[in-house]
């Protein structure tokens, strides 16, 4: 009886659609299972790097990033560098500008065990401001002591929840590192100041500030408050016209150059966790197809009592519905979990690298609603072609199987199909150029599937000739069963490619940039001692040494050739300016002195000649790129781009591209030391090499610089042989991590193969039934069908291993395209440990996905077997 139209007539339609797919899905438990927990495998991965991204970015934003509070403006330098005094001048002249200051705030990296800190404390945003202009922006509410005074020379206030962290009160001294070896400070008051996102604000004095940063006559930012009843955007209009575009207004940031490496991780997580839930969606296909395929009485009895095409269709989509909102639920809190654990595994190295505390956040509605979109809706998406092809079921097709030639002209057109966009990706691999390369690893994956179905019968027959090594006539029947449905075992097996070639290319990329970098890092540290800073990243807070230091290096007996790395922000225009349609970029600059640079250290040329470039940086304004600069810029030797740095701006003639170790994954350019003190006021070291000389004794010479580095706390000495093998230690450690990711993309595959298998026990019992009437038993029962799990685990390994290849070779080939293979130092690596950890792991889901359907299969009864219908 059709349901009754109108409101109620479509609820009741719905309610008795649910409730059909609630009864098979109670009556498949197994199955149903089974397919869910292809749901839950795939939010948990996406929703947990949804929540780790912003962490991890976080904790860039903690070392990197400092706050300027409530104030009505704030002036800096658009490349971040600091600037004369002089512009608090024009700031204040400006007409409804009633009071202006200015300060150098800069984030201090603290050395394990500078003034007794405890390791809670590791860095701070260190604030130098003018005592008689100050007070006058801002408010200081003080908790004890006193203010900051004009006669102050090392003086400091200190938030009173941090001078708690630090034991200290007020009287007690403060000891910073700076470019002078320490800072030794007053604490003269404690404030009442609110929480603030990553360093606390120390503030000190300016003139003391400029002495620990050696940035003398230096501020980098400007606050003003405006005069009452004044229009906010006509005054800071007036100051921008004044201050001209080099100067930008709104809030002081550090760290813009990491944006670039924080968007790509987000873009890799993201695309990560879609691919999980991919293949949870070949899952939930391949189950619904069997679905439909096994229901086809079904469905025919429930058309001939009356039964629309629509309620066929919401049965089906009902039943993915109910598995989507309940996967997804308990997606989210497995996620949720998974993110913490990662974020707990992840604090040691987000303390040694980034100095920074990576905090789990709390969900946000996009995330969760992103999850449970993406959750249901591949669930749905996966149940929709094999829905509306059980709508097209009649009672009399119900009647009888589907013709065979029907289902091979499908699978022979699908072959040629697959065939052609292989033909493609491998034109696209030939041609070695990035783009067309990364469109054909698509192609690649999409092929293999289409591909699968013809070639699962060829597959069965190659490895079932091994398997009757074992087992005789259980692989013989195990063969055959598998090529009697190649739509099916396609499916599945593509379910398990698709996680081991994500497996597989990670650990090709890894191994290929391991063996890579091992040569940027002979080449980026060639000398024997390096004094190494409190961050990795140069611009990272490292405070630095004044040129004492490498002064007395040079000094020191028995050292032979010193050298040092400077460091400042800049903001380029690409040539051509704006009429060539690029716009400004901000990246580091790099100080380098031409002359004993290449002697010690180097950097690996991808254009131009590194005798002539060293030589042009320094006698002119000359500028050699990394590549990442060089892409962003669209420039090449030869061009000449402009810098706009504290002195205005100024042009540098592109030299050279070429990258080193350290800087290799930020936009970078190298300039002299000369250039980089007159045009950006950067005179700090913040890395030192050094060379014993000929004939002295290393061990000698070792101590003598050890003596000289203990009065600068900031730096660390290192021998350059223990720091490389530290970074190949980092190195095969995230190897190993990319083998543990191996075994988890290899999990939706293992819910498929069981799925598959126990559907297969279903759809044959009667058959099965048959074989044990005739005298095959319980063991044999179970040998043929771990033969068909061998079988498909094979099949999905096979196409896994060869796809992983070629996505690993397209990945290498696009980090080579972006200049990482600068010098012909990146090549592809085949990891031929992680192809045969593939394989066992293959052979291994291949023995556990066999072990329930087997079970289930033996445990049939002989009589209710012949007699399920």
């Amino acid at each position: 009886m059709p349901p009754t139209r109108g409101p109620l007539g479509a609820l009741n339609a719905a309610r008795f659609q649910f409730a059909l797919g609630a009864r098979y899905l109670l009556g498949r438990p197994l199955r149903s299972s089974l397919t869910t927990l292809a749901v839950i495998f795939g939010v948990a991965v996406f929703f947990s790097l949804s929540l780790l991204t912003p962490a991890m970015s976080e904790a860039y934003r903690q070392n990197l990033l400092m706050s300027t509070g409530q104030v009505d403006l704030s002036v800096s330098h658009v490349s971040g560098a600091s600037f004369a005094p002089s512009n608090v001048d024009t700031v204040r002249g400006t007409p409804g500008v009633a009071h202006a200051t200015g300060m150098l705030r800069r984030n201090a990296l603290l050395p394990s065990g500078t003034g007794g800190a405890p390791a809670t404390v590791n860095a701070l945003s260190i604030v130098g401001v003018d005592p008689a202009t100050a007070y006058a922006v801002r408010s200081y509410a003080l908790t004890a002591g006193r203010l900051l005074a004009d006669s102050d020379a090392d003086a400091a206030l200190l938030p009173s929840r941090l001078a708690e962290k630090l034991g200290l009160s007020v009287g007690d001294t403060l000891i910073l590192p700076s470019a002078a070896g320490t800072a030794r400070l007053r604490v003269v008051g404690l404030l009442n100041a609110p929480p603030t996102v990553g360093a606390e604000d120390v503030y000190l004095p300016l003139g003391a500030a400029q002495r620990i940063f050696d940035a003398p006559g230096q501020i980098n930012a400007v606050e003003a408050v405006f005069a009452t009843s004044t229009d906010r955007s006509t005054v800071a209009a007036a100051v921008q016209n004044r201050l001209g575009s080099a100067y930008r207004l709104g809030e002081l940031e550090s760290g813009g150059e990491m944006q670039t490496a924080i968007q790509a991780g987000q873009a890799i997580y993201g695309v990560f966790g879609f691919m999980a839930l991919l293949m949870g969606s070949f899952i939930i296909h391949n189950t619904f197809r069997t679905v439909v395929a096994e229901r086809r009485h079904d469905f025919g009895m429930l058309r001939a009592v009356g039964a629309s095409r629509r309620t066929i269709l919401g049965m089906t989509l009902a039943e993915s519905v109910t598995q989507g909102l309940v996967g997804t639920a308990i997606g989210l809190v497995l996620g949720y979990l998974m993110a913490a654990g990662m974020i707990a595994g992840l604090g040691a190295i987000t303390e040694q690298f980034m100095r920074a505390h990576a905090v789990l956040p709390s969900p946000t509605v996009g995330s969760l609603a992103s999850a449970l979109l993406l959750g249901v809706g591949i669930t749905v998406a996966g149940a929709l072609l094999p829905a509306f092809a059980a709508t097209r079921v009649t009672p009399m097709e119900a009647l009888r199987p589907t013709p065979e030639s029907t289902a091979a002209r499908a699978a022979r057109w699908s072959a040629i199909a697959g065939a052609a966009l292989l033909a493609f990706a491998a034109l696209g691999l030939v041609s070695r150029q990035a783009g067309l390369a990364s469109l054909g690893a698509v192609f690649v994956l999409v092929g293999l599937v289409l591909v699968a179905p013809a070639v699962v019968r060829p597959v069965a027959t190659l490895f079932g000739r091994l398997l009757e090594l074992a087992f005789a006539r259980e692989g013989q029947i195990a063969q055959g069963n598998l090529a009697r449905q190649p739509d099916r075992a396609a499916i599945t097996a593509s379910t398990m490619m698709v996680g081991l070639a994500i497996g597989v290319a990670l650990l090709s990329t890894i191994t290929s940039l391991v063996a890579g970098f091992s040569g940027y890092l002979d080449r980026s540290f060639g000398a024997r001692y390096l004094l190494m800073p409190a961050s990795i990243l140069l611009g990272g807070g490292n405070v630095g040494a004044g040129p004492e230091l490498a002064r007395r290096l040079r000094e020191t007996p028995g050292v032979g050739t010193v050298t040092s790395l400077r460091h400042a922000l800049a903001d380029a225009v690409a040539p051509g300016g704006a009429a060539a349609g690029a716009s400004a970029a901000q990246f580091q600059l790099i100080g380098i002195d031409p002359q004993t640079f290449p002697l010690l250290s180097g950097l690996i040329f991808s254009q131009g000649d590194p005798g002539q470039a060293y030589a042009a940086v320094g006698r002119e304004r000359a500028l050699i790129m990394n590549s990442v600069l060089a892409l962003q810029l669209r420039a090449r030797p030869g061009d000449t781009v402009t810098l706009r740095s504290a002195e205005g701006e100024r042009s540098y003639r592109v030299v050279g591209v070429g990258l080193d170790y350290l800087n290799a994954k930020l936009a970078t350019g190298y300039v002299s030391h000369a250039n980089l003190a007159a045009d950006f006021h950067a005179t700090t070291d913040l890395l030192l090499m050094a060379d014993p000389a000929p004939g002295a004794d290393p061990s000698a010479v070792r101590r003598a610089i050890e003596r000289v580095a203990a009065d600068y706390p900031a730096f660390s000495l290192v021998d350059s042989s223990t720091f490389k093998d530290s970074q190949i230690a980092l190195f095969r450690t995230i190897q190993y991590a990319m083998y543990a990711l191996l075994v988890a993309v290899t999990l939706p595959g293992l819910i498929g193969m069981i799925n598959t298998l126990a559907i297969n026990v279903i759809e044959r019992t009667r058959e099965i039934g048959t074989l044990r009437a005739v005298g095959m038993t319980r063991t044999q029962v179970r040998r043929m069908i771990l033969g068909e799990s061998l079988l498909l685990a094979a099949l999905g390994t096979a196409l896994g291993i060869l796809a992983g290849i070629w996505l690993g070779y397209v990945l290498v080939l696009g980090v080579s395209a972006i200049g990482y293979g600068g010098g012909g130092m990146l090549s592809y690596e085949l990891p031929w440990a992680g192809a045969l950890v593939a394989i066992a792991i293959g052979l291994l889901v291949g023995v556990v996905a066999a072990l329930i359907p087997a079970r289930q299969a033996a445990r049939l009864p002989i009589v209710a077997a012949l007699r399920y219908e």
